[in-house]
């Protein structure tokens, strides 16, 4: 069964890294960044239109696992949003496949380097890191992990 894999998180918590990385292991497999879809300026979350954005990604996503895809990567922030994760998939057109979704997460001490490192300006904003996982998700904790780590987690619950 064709499998859709949810990264969910905080930025600069890995989901990027991770999702490319995986994408590149995994035989017969297409990537999704969600960031891709909201890439707007001036940028609010709280802007309608962004919904517009959320519809790209259920098309994206439909595409790919109706185009024969036995993996499908859809790293994304607005993941952490359990109304805005549910219209994606509630608006996803394929069928026939499973969804395992991650959330990924660290301590904010990670967090505050790794915004300093990718050269991010001024304070560290630490509410996406703070919010529940959704209820059914694996939480994977980045912290002092390279990224091969991290993978080797998640492909446990992916390949079973």
């Amino acid at each position: 069964m064709k499998k859709l894999i949810l990264l969910s998180g905080s930025p600069c918590v890995g989901k990027t890294t991770v999702g490319k990385y995986l994408f590149e292991h995994y035989e017969n497999s297409a990537y999704l960044d969600g960031d891709w879809c909201w890439c707007v300026n001036p940028f609010s979350v709280k802007d309608k239109r962004l919904r517009n954005g959320d519809k790209s990604m259920s098309f994206i996503l439909s595409n790919y696992l109706t185009s024969g895809f036995d993996y499908v990567f859809f790293a994304s922030v607005v993941l952490t949003d359990n109304k805005i994760r549910e219209n994606i998939l509630k608006d996803i057109t394929a069928t026939d496949y499973e969804v395992i979704g991650f959330t990924l997460t660290c301590s904010e001490e990670t967090l505050i380097k790794r915004h300093s490192k990718r050269g991010d300006q001024g304070n560290t904003n630490f509410h996406w890191l703070h919010l529940p996982p959704y209820p059914t998700d694996i939480v994977i904790n980045t912290d002092n992990k390279p990224v091969q780590r991290i993978a080797q987690e998640l492909n446990r619950y992916i390949k079973r």
